[in-house]
C-alpha cells in the first residue's frame, strides 16, 4: 500500500500476533502490537492508528469492553474495530456489530480475506478523514471573511452575544470598536476594486498585529471593521483603538508595483458592562459616524448610558 496505513493488533496470543503481523506488514502496513484489553487501550490513544484487530476473548479487558472505551472516547469513537474470535455463531457476529465494530473476522481466518477485510476497514476510515477535514473547512468557510481571512459578520454576532453573557456572569466591563477605511471610495475609484481589496487585506493585517489575542475581530461589511474586546475598560480600549489608526497611518500602503497609497481610519470605541451588545454595537457605528464628521482620522468614545441591572 502507498502512504502506509497503522493496524493495532489486540490479540493476547503471541502465535497469533505474530500471524497477523507477517500477512499484514507483507503487505506494507505498519503494525503495533497490544498483548491486551488494557494495552489496547493505551496503544490507541498513543499510535492514532488505521485500523484495530481486536480479538474477543483476552484476559482483563475483553474485546467488547475494549470497544465499548473507544466509543467513549470522542477522539477514537469513529475509529474502524474489526473483532478477531473463534465464536462462528451467527448470534456472536451481530452482537459485535451491534455494538459498533466495523466487521468480523472467524478464527481460522484465510490471508486474503484478512487482508480484504483490513483493507475494507482502512479505507472507510480514510473517507472519514476525508469528511472530517471537509467539514471543517466548510465550518471554517462559513464563519470567515473569503477576502480578508477576518470572522465575518455572521460569526461576529454570535460571538459578540456569547462573549457579551459571560461578561454580564462575571460583572465584567468589554468594549466594542469600529473602524472604517476614510474616503475608500476614493481609493476605489482612483486604484480599482482590485487595489481597493489589497487596503482592505492590509488594514486587516494591520489591525490584527494591534490586536490581543482575546480579541475578537471581523469585517462588519465593506470597509467597517468591528473588534470586541472582553474584560477591558474605556481607557484601554480607547488606547488600543488609536493604536491601530496610528499602524494604519504609518507608512503608506503598497497597491501595487511602485503604487502606495496614505490610508486613514476613522472608529468608534464603546465600553459597558455587556448587558445589551447590539445597542453596543449601534453605539460603536453613531461615534464612528461622529468621527466622521469631525474631520476623519480620529477616534471617538461613547459610553453606554447604565442601566438599572447593572
Amino acid at each position: 500500500m502507498t502512504d502506509a496505513a497503522k493496524v493495532v493488533i489486540a490479540e493476547d496470543s503471541l502465535v497469533v500476533r505474530a500471524v497477523l503481523r507477517r500477512h499484514l506488514e507483507e503487505q506494507g502496513y505498519e503494525v503495533v502490537e497490544a498483548h491486551d484489553g488494557e494495552a489496547a487501550l493505551v496503544v490507541c490513544e498513543s499510535a492514532r492508528p488505521d485500523v484495530v484487530l481486536l480479538d474477543i476473548e483476552m484476559p482483563g479487558l475483553d474485546g467488547h469492553q475494549v470497544l465499548a472505551a473507544l466509543k467513549r472516547d470522542p477522539a477514537m469513537c469513529d475509529l474502524p474495530v474489526v473483532f478477531l474470535s473463534g465464536r462462528t455463531t451467527t448470534e456472536d457476529v451481530v452482537a459485535g456489530l451491534a455494538l459498533g465494530a466495523h466487521d468480523y473476522l472467524k478464527k481460522p481466518f484465510e490471508p486474503s480475506e484478512l487482508i480484504a477485510r483490513v483493507t475494507s476497514a482502512v479505507r472507510l476510515k480514510r473517507l472519514q478523514d476525508q469528511l472530517r477535514t471537509r467539514n471543517i473547512e466548510l465550518d471554517r468557510i462559513s464563519r470567515t471573511d473569503a477576502l480578508t481571512g477576518l470572522f465575518n459578520r455572521r460569526h461576529l454576532d454570535e460571538r459578540i452575544q456569547e462573549l457579551a453573557q459571560v461578561a454580564v456572569r462575571l460583572g465584567r466591563e468589554v468594549g466594542v470598536l469600529m473602524f472604517d477605511i476614510d474616503f475608500f471610495k476614493r481609493v476605489n475609484d482612483s486604484v480599482g476594486h482590485a487595489g481597493g481589496d489589497s487596503v482592505l487585506k492590509e488594514f486587516s493585517r494591520r489591525m490584527e498585529g494591534q490586536l490581543p489575542a482575546e480579541a475578537v475581530a471581523g469585517r462588519w461589511g465593506g470597509e467597517e471593521f468591528l473588534v470586541f474586546l472582553a474584560d477591558t475598560d474605556e481607557e484601554h480600549a480607547l488606547e488600543l483603538a488609536n493604536r491601530i489608526r496610528l499602524a494604519v497611518a504609518a507608512t503608506p500602503f503598497e497597491i501595487g508595483p511602485g503604487e502606495q497609497l496614505d490610508i486613514s481610519v476613522s472608529g468608534g470605541c464603546v465600553t459597558s458592562r455587556g448587558s445589551d451588545p447590539e445597542g453596543m454595537v449601534r453605539m460603536a457605528d453613531a461615534a464612528l459616524y461622529a468621527a466622521k464628521e469631525n474631520g476623519r482620522n480620529r477616534i471617538v468614545p461613547s459610553r453606554e448610558p447604565a442601566s438599572s441591572d447593572c
